[in-house]
């Protein structure tokens, strides 16, 4: 098999349960560390004719982080596009179980190791309401129907926009700070929040929690460490 990935989480996934079938990926894909592929651009702006260059019998793609325009031109050129669909945990495992067969991996045992840590993940006692930022200037947020909610919703957090109409939704400052949260969750991706880039924005009695979002949104081996990893760090921010 010669496969390329067009989304991060996939690659690592690809990467590590299908050694040597991956030759190709694109810019942001950062994991594994040691990784030496082809690299085809970024996740909305792959360069297609190298795709098509490397004459893959598959490319991974998903149908939010890639853009249809670049999938249709791979599949006019005659390349087989697999796209993911991942708005839960549930359907994570799923589509990774499915990548990973079409690049004709076994069933690894990362993934089943996955699916044991977040059967019984752990999770506040008393749950808190929060705001998920993904990006400041202007300010987004987690919305409805996304990985990254479903995630914090086993772990005992609530988003506060959860129902929100947008997925993604544009919200004014103003309004995050006169929200009854409990709880702010900054992730480090896409928007890299830090202690001095972030915090300050919120009032001082929310807590406010600095997490990895390869854990948060990636859905790949980094599933199997996520729960302890993002409990501590919420549990962290509430002490």
């Amino acid at each position: 098999m010669r496969v390329v990935s067009l989304v991060p989480s996939l690659t690592e996934a690809v990467a590590v349960s299908a050694p040597g079938a991956l030759v190709g990926a694109t810019d942001w894909c950062s994991h594994p560390a040691d990784l030496d592929v082809v690299r085809v651009g970024g996740t909305k702006n792959p360069d297609v004719a190298r795709v098509i260059s490397l004459a893959p019998d598959l490319v991974v793609a998903n149908e939010e982080e890639n853009r249809a325009p670049d999938l249709a031109a791979l599949r006019a050129a005659g390349v087989e596009v697999l796209v993911t669909e991942v708005r839960t945990l549930a359907q994570a495992f799923r589509e990774l179980a499915r990548v990973l067969a079409a690049c004709g991996a076994g069933r690894p045992v990362w993934l089943a190791r996955a699916e044991a840590a977040w059967r019984e993940p752990p999770r506040f006692v008393i749950r808190r309401r929060a705001a998920i930022p993904i990006w400041r200037r202007p300010w987004m947020v987690l919305g409805r129907d996304t990985f990254a909610g479903d995630v914090l919703a086993r772990l005992g957090v609530d988003n506060a926009y959860a129902t929100h109409a947008e997925r993604y939704p544009r919200v004014p400052l103003e309004e995050l700070r006169a929200a009854d949260l409990d709880l702010v969750v900054l992730p480090d991706e896409p928007y890299r929040f830090t202690r001095d880039d972030g915090p300050e924005a919120f009032p001082e009695a929310v807590p406010t929690a600095l997490v990895s979002g390869r854990h948060l949104t990636w859905y790949g081996p980094s599933l199997t460490e996520a729960p302890a990893v993002l409990s501590e760090a919420l549990r962290e921010a509430c002490r």
